[in-house]
């Protein structure tokens, strides 16, 4: 027996994914056609699809149990209007004729009505796991059931290993870090042979100029491991030797081993602007990109020769002269030789742009041990599901976030995320209330 397709593209099922194809489907979201329809079989039909997007996980009893035709919402009022009034005077003159008669045209209908069906799978957002799918913690509602099985969550400071736990106003959870940098990445590719490598190269390269431009890099690279023998041969040549009389104070060794990942990590930004064919470089830019990236490539091999002192020195000279920050300077050659300028003949924007460059590479390093694409950068396609709720309030420097209230609604706006349109919702909503 074929397994069911999660996200199909025939027998389309909407689902609470950042996945591109479930981004296809929702672009082609239409209500139902209920021409042909009995009552009730629109009814199972609106069920069927907004229970693909709502708690699919969830058992159907189960759901039924969460089920309640409570639905709340709130109305705003004039407290100024509140301040002044009893609520007497809406009485006064009525049956004496002092009451005005309504005028209908006046009237606006239809405008900022409150969308209570809206509300019919609002139980489910209190859940954990929907909680932190929507505080973008995780990809999907099963990646974060997963998180929270394998005890990557917390509430309240406690680890809770329960999925369904319901959470209170005032409830505040967290998940590990490490756990949100695999879950909003970028996906970590796995090539196993040089015959996979090619076919690889061959599909992404007719998906968009991006991803075409990354496997000319890809191709350019392996064109460059030929010359890595040659270069470290080269670089063996031009690095002086230090006298035994002068042992090398290594430092930290953590302090070191987080060197070495910024050193990668610049390789692969001077790499990334050597095989960037949209921006058209002069030849002896190009040169120059070579150079540097023959002598960061230096740093990484001979880096337990040097001093965590001469490490940095290398780093902010090679990010200087990546930045673009040098002058030329006549020699008795009569050829123009270029030179670093010293932070004293620095502009101020100068100065501050080569410090963020330099904290860039050292807040995101390179980690070829992290399950996720390093330096890390978001998933593809996450932009379109980047949103958060108003019932909760989120901080991402420590992932954690608090569940602030039970969602609400309110004139014009619903806070319970959905797809679906209030038609669609009202003909599940009568058929859960029907099932009562």
């Amino acid at each position: 027996m074929t397994r069911k397709r999660f996200h199909g593209l025939k027998r389309v099922k909407f689902r609470a994914t950042w996945n591109k194809y479930n981004l296809f489907n929702l672009s082609r979201l239409k209500a139902p056609r209920t021409n042909f329809m009995t009552y009730y079989q629109q009814k199972w039909s609106a069920k069927s699809i907004t229970r693909a997007y709502h708690g699919e996980h969830i058992r159907e009893g189960q759901w039924e149990r969460m089920f309640t035709p409570l639905l709340n919402s709130v109305i705003p009022m004039d407290h100024r209007y509140l301040a002044e009034h009893d609520g007497s005077e809406q009485a006064a003159g009525r049956g004496s004729g002092l009451e005005k008669p309504m005028d209908l045209k006046k009237i606006a209908f239809g405008k900022n009505q409150v969308p209570y069906m809206h509300m019919t799978y609002a139980p489910i957002e209190r859940r954990l796991d929907t909680a932190i799918f929507r505080a973008l913690f995780a990809s999907s509602v099963r990646q974060a059931r997963q998180f929270v099985i394998h005890g990557q969550v917390k509430v309240n400071g406690k680890k809770i290993p329960y999925p369904g736990y319901l959470l209170n106003p005032g409830d505040m959870f967290q998940v590990e870090p490490d756990r949100v940098l695999f879950a909003t990445g970028a996906p970590k590719i796995k090539v196993k042979s040089q015959a996979e490598k090619l076919r690889y190269e061959r599909r992404i390269s007719r998906q968009s100029n991006i991803t075409r431009d990354a496997a000319l890099a890809k191709r350019a690279e392996r064109r460059r491991a030929k010359e890595a023998k040659e270069l470290a041969d080269d670089t063996i040549e031009l690095a002086p030797r230090q006298p035994k009389s002068a042992p090398i104070v290594l430092g930290d060794p953590e302090v070191r081993k987080l060197r070495q990942k910024e050193f990668l990590k610049l390789i692969r930004q001077i790499e990334d602007r050597i095989g960037n064919k949209k921006v058209r470089r002069t030849g002896k830019r190009k040169q120059e990109l070579r150079v540097l990236l023959r002598r960061a490539k230096a740093n990484v091999i001979f880096f337990g020769r040097k001093s965590l002192q001469e490490l940095d020195t290398e780093m902010k000279e090679i990010t200087q002269e990546l930045l673009g920050m040098t002058e030329e300077v006549k020699s008795p050659d009569k050829a123009p030789v270029k030179r670093l300028k010293p932070e004293s003949e620095m502009s101020d924007k100068q100065k501050e742009a080569l410090k963020k460059a330099i904290a860039r590479i050292r807040e995101n390093p390179a980690d070829i041990t992290k399950p996720y694409a390093t330096p890390w950068r978001p998933r593809p396609y996450m932009s379109a599901f980047a949103f958060i709720p108003r019932y909760l309030e989120v901080n991402h420097n420590i992932c954690s976030a608090v569940y602030l209230r039970h969602p609400v609604a309110r004139p014009g706006l619903a806070e319970v995320p959905t797809p679906f349109p209030a038609e669609t919702q009202q003909l599940a909503f009568n058929w859960y209330l029907r099932r009562r």
